[in-house]
């Protein structure tokens, strides 16, 4: 896709442009693979059913690879500079997606089954560590000084995504309210680490690959990484209050599994009636039924979780822009950035 330089592009066709570049050495890298690992990588990556048939509108948006793109365009070099770096910005999203999903039990991603339910879990885990050696030999390839640096820049964002996967995990063992209670900031802490690591590597990527200064890196990092709190944030309003036909999940499906995510916490954290009455609610019982999980979402929405975590977002998305406007970025690509990032928290699904 060719866009008008003088024409706004739409989110849309920002993250077509950018796949559209990124897509040819993202189907080379994968090729390299073991034909298992190739065959579950692209059924993980939305390019194939379970028997290799060809599944198309199952794949993400590509919201990585589009932020890796425009951090090297918004450092003033070209988006070609950056596809290794999206490529394996994309690989390692796709690894974390399926080891979460084994360790979150979850059966379904987008509207089908998640990769361990379609092939098994010793399959799985073994296509995610076969994804993470690519991305990080993917990367090592890159060409100059750049390359050496990527590869540093990765690893420090695997070293914070495995910290807020721990985070996460561990916040299941502690209890709802009082002494040991997760507070909003420590859940604020973990989807920094999970969600906003890799979110603030690939706009680094970018950057370092186009040999940008440690100023612009820090500054596209940063803003990723509050893009990926507001993500989390709405993602966890998804996964109470969305549209099952939209997310491809059940209704009050964090809820029936009493995940602890921001509403719940911002909920229990108010001085409200509801809020107690929550907690009796969560206190008392195991995985909630339906109708429980429907007291839930009302309790959580009367407290105020709903809106605080609204508020959540969009403070994140602020604290994003301002990253961006600490450094000189290329004009067009900035632009294309501020196109971008609230419309990937402003989503149904």
């Amino acid at each position: 896709m060719t866009l008008s330089t003088t024409s706004r592009a739409s989110a849309p066709q920002i993250l077509d442009r950018c796949r559209e570049l990124v897509r040819p050495a993202l189907v080379e890298s994968v090729g390299r693979l073991h034909p298992w690992h190739a065959e579950t990588a692209a059924f993980s990556l939305g390019w194939t059913g379970t028997g290799g048939e060809p599944a198309p509108g199952s794949q993400g948006k590509g919201v990585r690879q589009a932020l890796a793109v425009l951090g090297a365009e918004a450092a003033g070099g070209s988006g070609a500079d950056a596809v290794l770096g999206a490529v394996a910005v994309e690989l390692i999203h796709t690894f974390s997606l399926i080891h979460d999903d084994i360790m979150d039990g979850d059966e379904t991603r987008r509207r089908r089954p998640t990769l361990w339910k379609a092939y098994g879990t010793g399959p799985a885990v073994l296509a995610g560590d076969a994804l993470f050696a690519l991305a990080v030999s993917t990367l090592a390839e890159a060409p100059g000084p750049g390359g050496a640096a990527a590869v540093r820049q990765l690893a420090g964002a695997l070293g914070d995504l495995v910290h807020g996967q721990a985070q996460d995990l561990l916040f299941e063992s502690r209890p709802w309210t009082g002494p040991g209670a997760v507070l909003p900031h420590e859940y604020r802490s973990m989807a920094t680490h999970k969600t906003g690591s890799l979110l603030g590597c690939a706009a680094a990527l970018g950057a370092v690959l186009a040999g940008a200064p440690a100023s612009t890196v820090e500054a596209l990092d940063l803003a990723g990484r509050h893009v990926g709190v507001a993500f989390q944030a709405v993602d966890d309003l998804l996964g109470i209050w969305g549209d099952p036909q939209v997310t491809g999940k059940p209704v009050h499906s964090d809820l029936r599994r009493l995940k602890k995510t921001y509403p719940v916490l911002a909920a229990l954290s108010a001085d409200h009636p509801a809020a107690r009455r929550l907690d009796a609610l969560l206190a008392s019982a195991g995985p909630l039924d339906d109708p429980a999980a429907r007291r839930a979402a009302e309790l959580i929405d009367e407290a105020g979780g709903r809106r605080a975590t609204v508020a959540e977002a969009h403070e994140h998305l602020a604290a994003a822009r301002a990253c961006l406007d600490r450094v000189p970025l290329a004009r067009s690509a900035r632009r294309d950035l501020l196109t971008l990032i609230p419309y990937l928290v402003d989503r149904t699904g």
